[in-house]
């Protein structure tokens, strides 16, 4: 049996938990809103497997892995009614391949810029209003 990384996307602990929560799992990925919400929607997916570096994956995977992508995009940007999605895909000290996609708005933060990767002061939403929006994301994903 094969142990787990010390990774907690593939651990799914709380080290995770504290920081988003599961929207749902797509083909070849997990698709988590973000606890910090500087970016009204913003998102994270990350692969299902354990690889750092896009060239990791096996090639049908990564078309999967792309098309995972543009189906979180799509659904955000439905979700949130974004002028854009930005993307992001760093994994500098997590080394597990995952994408912050991250709505943006006109007179918003950081709008015409790169997005703050952790912005200060932090905004955080009460229960209700993760739950709301993670909802509204998993309904557009199903469009």
């Amino acid at each position: 049996m094969n142990e787990l990384p010390d990774c907690f996307y593939c651990r799914k602990d709380q080290r995770l938990h504290d920081l988003m929560i599961e929207i749902a799992p797509l083909r070849v990925s997990t698709l988590y809103l973000f606890k910090e919400q500087t970016y009204r929607g913003r998102c994270v997916l990350a692969a299902r497997q354990h690889v750092n570096e896009w060239f990791e994956l096996p090639e049908a995977e990564l078309a999967l892995f792309a098309q995972d992508i543009a189906r979180a995009a799509r659904a955000i940007k439905a979700a949130t009614g974004a002028a854009k999605i930005n993307y992001g895909a760093y994994s500098d000290k997590l080394p597990h391949l995952h994408v912050h996609l991250v709505p943006k708005y006109p007179n918003g933060p950081t709008w015409g810029s790169t997005f703050t990767m952790m912005p200060d002061p932090k905004v955080l939403l009460g229960a209700a209003e993760y739950a709301e929006l993670s909802a509204k994301i998993s309904r557009a994903l199903a469009l």
